[in-house]
């Protein structure tokens, strides 16, 4: 990927800082430092950058096919994978069993919808006859009030949910 839109010695100084900053890839939890055995620890600055690449390799080589056989209609990620799929030409059981086989340390865990709904982030996506419906998602135990409003914050932001 690098060799792609760098100049060889470019492309060999990145991977040399690259390789510098994953080998002094340390963190600190309950006064104890470790160094991770694999990936980046969560928090590091490179560390959703090493992520996206990763990511972005896998779908590139591996999804591809799928999406170009028009088994799956739809993938979009972004903390979370929503992937739409015609259950005519492939079943959930395949997908999961293909995602798993991707990476030994990646897990797919699948949320089915109920009722033709499902959440995704934050939006319900409810599937009907010829289209669909987004609304916004709120969890049971939402309550309607963000801000309290004898706080001191500005009448702007209070009433913004109104």
């Amino acid at each position: 990927m690098l060799s792609v839109h760098n100049t060889e010695p470019i492309t060999q100084q990145i991977i040399i800082l690259l390789k510098t900053i994953l080998e002094q890839n340390y963190f600190t939890f309950l006064d104890n430092t470790y160094q991770p055995e694999k990936g980046v620890s969560m928090g590091s600055p490179l560390s959703n950058t090493i992520a996206e690449i990763f990511l972005q390799h896998l779908e590139q080589i591996n999804l591809k096919q799928l999406l170009d056989a028009n088994t799956i209609t739809f993938y979009t990620r972004y903390v979370v994978i929503l992937i739409v799929y015609n259950i005519k030409l492939i079943s959930p059981v395949t997908i999961c069993n293909q995602i798993n086989k991707l990476h030994p340390n990646l897990i797919f865990s699948p949320t089915h919808e109920m009722n033709n709904t499902i959440s995704f982030l934050d939006l319900q996506i409810t599937r009907l006859p010829t289209t669909i419906d987004i609304d916004i998602y709120r969890k049971p135990t939402t309550t309607d009030t963000t801000i309290n409003f004898k706080s001191n914050h500005p009448i702007e932001h209070k009433m913004a949910d109104i």
